[in-house]
């Protein structure tokens, strides 16, 4: 399949490649070709001088390295006929990355598939006690998953720790697959045009008393009465949060975007949006369920 958006790139393509191919032959003729009265000049010296010392000699270079040459081309020749190359033209043997890519995908499921198929069959606490299983999850997991969540899976800013037992959306087995299957979208609104920086100052402090932080006792009694006003259908009355909605607990010392002062009043202020894709589509359910047996391993002890 391409992909040009014009009928120029094609052919912007295809002529310099024939032509530089067809140039090149046309050189080595050229310069292959003997003198008409069949004399050589191979070793004569030409009309080139420098400081009246140094001579150019006409000498050819050696067969070896035109035949290498000559070779080059009629490989470059082959492969452009057989493979795609010029433009739009697909080659004759009809390769494409997209089939190759396919053809692997194949040979792997081939290989692999009646081993995930085994796997698929046992619970995530046997796989969690099956070293080979283990070792397949942890390579799923630094393919799929160590670019954000990290390679100890500990998480970063944004991205949640998954060897801990803090969890936005549950840390069964059912609720880690659910969101490795079809993600999960979250979303903290701004509250600084309602609150204005004064409320957004008070609530921060009540939201940092509640982990039991050192706070400034008059606002945060001040930000008990806004959270209660406009936080608590998410967080909860005690600021426990709540995991069918994503909502992080508030009251432990665990922070997504940072605890500190200054992290809790951006997060007011500007709100948080975190995606974590959906995998559905892309891994199978044998792979999914296998990397779910192995996050839902790291938080229980079961750590590699």
């Amino acid at each position: 399949m391409f992909d040009f958006t014009s009928d120029f790139w094609p052919w912007f393509i295809t002529v310099p490649v024939v032509v530089g191919l067809f140039s090149m032959v046309v050189l080595i003729m050229w310069m292959s070709k003997k003198p008409k009265d069949g004399s050589s000049m191979d070793g004569k010296p030409l009309d080139h001088k420098w400081d009246e010392t140094l001579v150019e000699l006409n000498n050819p270079m050696p067969s070896w390295w035109v035949n290498m040459f000559i070779i080059t081309l009629v490989f470059a020749a082959i492969y452009l006929a057989l493979y795609p190359g010029l433009g739009s033209w697909k080659g004759l043997l009809g390769w494409t990355q997209a089939g190759q890519y396919e053809s692997e995908l194949k040979k792997a499921d081939d290989t692999y598939g009646p081993i995930y198929a085994e796997y698929l069959k046992q619970d995530a606490d046997t796989l969690g006690n099956n070293d080979e299983a283990r070792k397949t999850g942890h390579r799923l997991f630094s393919t799929y998953c160590a670019i954000c969540h990290g390679s100890d899976a500990r998480g970063s800013r944004g991205f949640p720790n998954l060897a801990d037992t803090d969890w936005l959306y549950g840390g069964s087995p059912e609720a880690i697959k659910a969101s490795i299957t079809h993600g999960r979208n979250g979303a903290m609104p701004a509250w600084e045009q309602i609150l204005g920086k004064e409320g957004v100052f008070n609530v921060t402090e009540y939201v940092l008393s509640l982990s039991g932080r050192k706070v400034n006792q008059t606002a945060a009694r001040l930000g008990q009465d806004k959270f209660k006003q406009l936080c608590v259908s998410c967080h909860a009355v005690d600021g426990t949060g709540n995991q069918a909605l994503g909502a992080p607990n508030l009251a432990d010392k665990v922070w997504l975007y940072g605890g500190s002062q200054r992290a809790v009043i951006e997060s007011i202020s500007a709100g948080r949006g975190g995606r974590m894709p959906k995998h559905e589509g892309f891994l199978d359910e044998a792979k999914i369920h296998l990397l779910t047996a192995y996050v839902y391993n790291l938080s229980t002890g079961d750590k590699e």
